[in-house]
């Protein structure tokens, strides 16, 4: 049956970092069928094409896509917000401890539920995450999702070195645990595997190569790692591969560039792997609340936009200190401000959405409000808490209604998360 939502709609016609404000429309009604957009404009003309449909009316709250998570690690979920560690560290003293627990496939279930759980009360309805090295943690990921109705994207972590034994496959268990994964998950339901080496220290070149010829096996799949996070970091792998140019470039000596590559963070980049990036058509991912969290540094959005790179955003739970997707737009609103720009609110928006959905190459699918899209979306409530309501009561237009959600919102923010036209219990 079709369904009839009112309220603020939100759309994005155009790259407001490209076009400005005006690329975005607010609409009076979307119309949902079958789980798709099939009709978007005025109450009157929507009720005139369905008039059978059920109204469901949010008044003055916006009616947005749902945000799109681009890196995300959900075996983390239970040590987000660990204090005091800089990135070796915290892998060494947070991280590889608690992903060894998930060998364990009840607990590996318990914590997949928990991060979906927590991810939908902020809005979140798609998510790319990295698991571990254990195929019961991609099970575990892709169940939970597959239950959900979410369009989501994983890929067992490979890791065959300068790890925890408990931690480390090989080369080939890599190679065959990870196509094993791939046949069984890629394409079902709402589902995409992801080819996924953590990082350049942690693969041998023999895993890069195993890895980089299963993506050319199946080009259809996203390749995600993690890329120039933290100086230290860049010169590890410096003194790992002495013969690479860069960091980027042991990743494209072993098949690991290309279209569907992306790469998360991404900050101390070199001119010339910007130029590679740009030539090769990879993805970047801006994880805002981790880089300031663990001290990485503060990533070139718009010097990186500019070059015509493609732009996700992401929380990284749980380097990142928030599940929240509203939290992290403020932060990197405040990181831009770091840097010399203030972003608008349209920017930041069409980030956590559109941009995150074109990083995953599937904004034909979800990350707006437009006709033939899937119908995931999330309701803000623009007067949510004292603070945000007496900002929002002075607005002058929308963009001033909606900033102080973006800086101050959290989950109580969120009225309603609809999931492929279906609204989701509370």
């Amino acid at each position: 049956m079709a369904q009839l939502i009112t309220g603020r709609i939100l759309s994005f016609e155009h790259d407001p970092f490209l076009a400005g404000p005006t690329a975005t429309k607010i609409h009076d009604a979307v119309l949902v069928e079958g789980g798709k957009i099939v009709g978007l404009g005025s109450l009157a003309a929507l009720k005139a094409h369905a008039p059978q449909a059920p109204l469901k009316s949010y008044g003055e709250s916006l009616v947005m896509a749902g945000f799109v998570d681009a890196h995300v690690h959900f075996p983390q979920t239970a040590i987000i917000a660990s204090w005091g560690k800089r990135l070796i560290d915290w892998l060494n003293d947070y991280t590889f401890p608690e992903e060894m627990r998930l060998n364990d496939p009840a607990y590996a279930d318990m914590i997949a539920a928990r991060y979906f759980s927590l991810a939908l009360s902020h809005g979140t309805t798609s998510a790319c995450s990295y698991a571990t090295i254990h195929t019961q943690s991609v099970d575990a990921f892709f169940t939970q999702a597959r239950t959900l109705g979410l369009r989501a994207w994983a890929g067992k972590t490979c890791m065959d070195k300068n790890a925890p034994y408990g931690l480390r496959d090989t080369a080939q268990s890599a190679y065959d645990q990870s196509k094993a994964l791939l046949q069984k998950w890629h394409g079902q339901a709402r589902l995409s595997y992801v080819i996924t080496p953590r990082f350049a220290p942690t693969s041998s070149p023999e895993q890069l190569s195993a890895l980089g010829a299963l993506w050319a096996e199946h080009p259809d799949c996203l390749m995600q790692t993690h890329l120039s996070e933290q100086p230290d970091e860049v010169a590890w792998v410096a003194d790992l591969y002495p013969q690479a140019r860069d960091y980027l470039d042991v990743y494209e000596h072993h098949g690991l560039l290309g279209r569907g590559a992306l790469f998360g963070h991404a900050i101390h980049l070199t001119e010339r792997e910007k130029a590679r990036l740009v030539e090769t058509g990879a993805a970047l991912v801006h994880c805002p609340t981790s880089n300031s969290f663990i001290g990485s540094g503060l990533f070139d959005l718009v010097g990186l936009k500019s070059l015509g790179l493609r732009l996700g955003l992401a929380t990284d739970t749980g380097g990142g200190s928030s599940f929240s997707m509203l939290r992290t737009m403020a932060a990197a609103y405040e990181i831009s401000q770091l840097r010399g720009t203030a972003l608008h609110p349209s920017e930041l928006l069409w980030l956590a959405t559109q941009g995150s959905a074109r990083a995953l190459s599937a904004d034909h699918q979800i990350g707006n409000i437009a006709l033939g899209l899937e119908a995931d979306f999330v309701v803000l409530d623009l007067a949510s808490t004292p603070a945000i309501a007496q900002a929002s009561a002075r607005a002058s237009d929308i963009w001033s209604a909606v900033f102080p959600t973006i800086m101050m919102g959290d989950d109580r923010a969120v009225q309603d998360v609809w999931i492929a036209g279906k609204c989701l219990p509370k």
